[in-house]
């Protein structure tokens, strides 16, 4: 069987996994992209992913994220009552058209910050979450040095220009993943083709929605210096691509490019699970505990992506943490997974318990610790 080695194969500048393979990116008429398989977390091709450029109002995906968290942590409300500062009405670019002084409630701000990508409802949530735009900006900065973004930085809650704010494929991928990932209740509004807000109906700018029926989101982006872009997400069956298109030429441009990339990318590929969530795929011996043994899995599902036809050439290698002392909890690390394609490293996880085992009695302890001295 012919051998496939894991490395990065240079197409016309842009590169794609699994070299000295029949697979070739197609060629994207962009500045930078990235496609990644969201179930395995594997990148499958990528042109700069870590240059350096202009996010547009890509940026918003952030001030959404944190906004999902205040929700979440109730220290906001759909429901409550906005007043617009003058700062939020005079919003320069793409507007939802709130005005200064006037109600305005957490839900409507929501939609006018994704669908409609209204730079006045950004400012608008992030005075709210935080008094003022510049600390809210203070959090984004610090959200994404946690995500591990590390060649970003904000200076608005925007994308409006400026030299000092800027972002990279390939940490786009990383937030517009988080987002999928931690707040699965609000991701249907990115797919939502247009919102009504004041008597004024505004169609959401991801022209993908309305041509291709898998994709279910994200976001798009435009200033004169940051090209036309777009970070779209496609499902079909079980798996889930996500392509970010920086810098193209024009608004058909974003759109087709990023279709070309989802395409290649679910006849290119091939995605299958190795374990479940929560399924046991072993019991370790457990000592000086209330039972004999521990059952360990994953605390998430685990998938390996591979070209079509090749994914027999994927090998797992599970190692355990031995021996196993009581108490134990839920969760707790047991050891880890490796998963290797052609002998290349692809994807990992913990190997964590499934359920708790607590101390044992005084004789069970006694015991197991002359069982522990003897092995």
């Amino acid at each position: 069987m012919r051998l496939f080695f894991l490395m990065l194969l240079w197409v016309g500048g842009a590169t794609a996994v699994f070299a000295d393979s029949p697979l070739v990116a197609p060629f994207i008429a962009a500045r930078a992209y990235t496609l990644v398989e969201v179930e395995s977390n594997q990148p499958l091709a990528s042109l700069n992913p870590d240059q350096r450029m202009e996010p547009a109002s890509l940026t918003k995906l952030m001030t959404a994220y944190l906004v999902f968290k205040a929700l979440r942590e109730q220290k906001i409300h759909p429901e409550q009552r906005v007043f617009p500062s003058d700062h939020a009405w005079h919003m320069p670019g793409s507007r939802m058209f709130i005005q200064a002084g006037k109600a305005v409630s957490i839900t409507d701000l929501l939609h006018g910050l994704i669908i409609e990508s209204g730079n006045d409802a950004g400012v608008a949530l992030a005075e709210t979450v935080d008094g003022t735009e510049e600390k809210f900006v203070e959090r984004m900065n610090a959200m994404a040095h946690g995500m591990g973004m590390e060649n970003t930085h904000f200076v608005n809650a925007t994308g409006l220009p400026d030299q000092q704010h800027y972002s990279t494929a390939h940490d786009l991928g990383i937030l517009a993943q988080a987002l999928i990932r931690d707040f699965p209740e609000y991701y249907p509004l990115y797919g939502q083709k247009e919102y009504t807000y004041d008597g004024i109906t505004q169609p959401n700018r991801n022209r993908l929605l309305w041509i291709d029926p898998s994709v279910d989101g994200l976001k798009t982006g435009h200033t004169d210096s940051a090209g036309y872009c777009l970070i779209a997400s496609a499902r079909r069956g079980e798996r889930r691509l996500l392509a970010v298109v920086l810098g193209t030429n024009s608004d058909l441009a974003r759109t087709s490019e990023s279709q070309k990339l989802l395409n290649w990318g679910f006849q290119a590929f091939e995605s299958r699970i190795l374990f479940r969530q929560g399924v046991p795929v072993r019991a370790l011996n457990a000592y000086k505990g209330g039972k004999p043994t521990v059952s360990v899995g994953f605390g998430r599902d685990i998938w390996v992506t591979t070209p079509v036809g090749h994914e027999k050439e994927t090998r797992e290698v599970l190692t355990t943490l031995q021996p196993v002392i009581a108490p134990v909890d839920a969760g707790q690390k047991m050891g880890s997974l490796k998963v290797y394609y052609a002998g290349q490293w692809v994807n990992g996880a913990d190997l964590v318990a499934l359920e708790s085992i607590p101390a044992g009695n005084v004789f069970t302890r006694s015991w197991d610790a002359v069982r522990l001295m003897l092995k």
